[in-house]
């Protein structure tokens, strides 16, 4: 049955998109809108007031055009005259601004200054003018004047001194219209936007979804299958490739670590199958000469010794187990400044028997004063043990292997090296895992765990243990610790501790 992943991280995706998409409109609709009616009503006074002002000489001209024609012929100038003078300059102004025109004329027959002037023009003729253009042409007979008055704007410049003057009025109310236009077009194209944005959401979240949907069924796959099991290959380059590839390194290492298990198995299953057959054996030819009363001493002996071979490698075998078994329960290890050259010493001794019946000398190398690190004394002491049996193992009978303990660099150091063949560059990267048994061991018993133990143990404790690369001839191995002066520190308690 084909497992789906919930449906709640669909919704989660496309309400996150359509949410993110409704504020960046939202904010857009904030910055621009408001602003914009009254950007635009200030753009159509001041283009207004440009007009009047660039027309205003041709309306000048025209007048005094009429006047000097009227005295010439000593003649008084007619409304005709005037509106038929003054319509090609007015309908220029018309064309650029879209307003209604007027020319107000000043009169002195009459004292009165509602009969002192009239207008002998109007783009409008046939509508009355308001009194407000009235008065604003009266009072622009002498400044320019620019007045808003709800949604009309009146634009006035004096002509001729104050001989006449020309009104330009515009309703501003088409600017509230095409704002509110644009706001309706907006709320359209935003209506238009989120449901792209709701469609474009619902394909990348499919695509996403469904990329997830296959790597949850790869891992319940691998939880049913084992690491085995067949993982899909996503080579694009996001979070959910990362994941992929992620899944792929988890699915590799499994598969490493399942066939060093299998390993693990068969290796252990023959080491103890060799010793406890041989201890059987033993015991049992024991007890038949005991029971025979045909006890030979010599014979004996031997069997004892054989018995006590077998006793060492189960002995070994549980050991190591032990230490893998503490590394894993991450218990406490010690942080304390440790004299390096003692715990060398005391290792070294532990091996002298077995190094003379090898005929292979242990060549120790100390510095003339104290070298401290700060670590486990046991732990440190373990890594030794680790390093040092190797060495008599893998080492050429003979041939003296090297124990050393130095500062080098602010770094406290113990180095074991041997003349041996060394060990092969495609095995230098994997001795330190767990179970790995290198091509020289051949026959030589191990259980391929003493450098994976003797490695988290030297991690444990904030230092590192590693292969020294450079050598041609043998192997050098060297644990490096950080450095310490001096033990009057004493141990570290508390938050100073570090775990197994």
């Amino acid at each position: 049955m084909r497992r789906r992943l919930p449906a709640g991280l669909r919704f989660r995706l496309l309400l996150a998109l359509l949410a993110t998409s409704a504020v960046t409109l939202g904010v857009a609709a904030l910055i621009v809108l408001p602003p914009l009616q009254d950007r635009l009503r200030d753009q159509t006074v001041e283009s207004l007031e440009d007009a009047a002002l660039a027309t205003a000489p041709a309306f000048e001209a025209r007048l005094a055009a009429v006047r000097s024609d009227a005295r010439q012929r000593g003649e008084p100038v007619d409304f005709e005259t005037y509106d038929s003078a003054l319509y090609d300059p007015a309908f220029e102004l018309r064309k650029r601004v879209s307003a209604r025109v007027l020319v107000m004329y000043r009169t002195l027959q009459s004292s009165d200054p509602d009969e002192a002037s009239g207008f002998i023009y109007d783009s409008e003729a046939f509508t009355q003018p308001e009194p407000a253009t009235l008065r604003a042409g009266l009072d622009g007979l002498e400044l320019p004047q620019t007045e808003v008055s709800g949604d009309s704007v009146t634009v006035t410049r004096p002509l001729n001194r104050g001989e006449a003057t020309l009104i330009a009025v515009r309703d501003l109310s088409e600017v509230e219209s095409l704002v509110s236009e644009v706001r309706n077009r907006f709320l359209v194209a935003a209506a238009v936007g989120l449901a792209v944005a709701a469609l474009l959401a619902i394909v990348a979240s499919s695509t996403l979804l469904r990329r997830l949907a296959r790597l949850r069924a790869a891992a319940l796959r691998m939880t049913e299958e084992g690491p085995d099991a067949q993982m899909p290959h996503d080579e694009r380059r996001d979070e959910v490739g990362d994941l992929a590839r992620a899944l792929g390194r988890m699915q590799e290492e499994l598969r490493r670590q399942e066939a060093a298990r299998r390993a693990f198995v068969s290796t252990a299953s023959h080491e103890l199958r060799t010793p406890l057959t041989m201890l059987q054996g033993t015991m049992e030819l024991l007890e038949d000469d005991l029971r025979a009363g045909r006890l030979d001493v010599a014979d004996g002996l031997q069997q004892v010794q054989t018995a006590r071979i077998g006793l060492n490698r189960l002995s070994t075998l549980a050991g190591e187990l032990l230490d893998l078994s503490r590394l894993d329960a991450a218990v406490p290890l010690r942080a304390e400044p440790v004299e390096l050259g003692e715990i060398v010493r005391a290792v070294a001794a532990e091996f002298e028997l077995r190094a003379e019946r090898r005929d292979t000398p242990i060549e120790l190398t100390l510095p003339p004063s104290p070298c401290w690190g700060r670590g486990d004394p046991d732990a440190i002491a373990r890594v030794a043990r680790i390093l040092l049996d190797n060495a008599l193992r893998y080492g050429p009978p003979g041939a003296p292997v090297h124990v050393g303990a130095h500062v080098e660099h602010g770094q406290a150091m113990i180095t074991v090296a041997d003349a041996g063949t060394g060990i092969p560059e495609a095995e230098r990267e994997r001795i330190f895992e767990r179970f790995h048994r290198g091509s020289a061991a051949g026959s030589a018993s191990g259980f391929g765990l003493g450098l994976a133990i003797g490695r988290e143990l030297a991690r444990r404790m904030g230092g590192e243990l590693s292969l020294d690369e450079s050598l041609r001839v043998g192997t050098r191995f060297a644990l490096t610790l950080r450095s310490t002066s001096s033990p009057a520190e004493g141990p570290r308690t508390g938050r100073d501790r570090v775990s197994a």
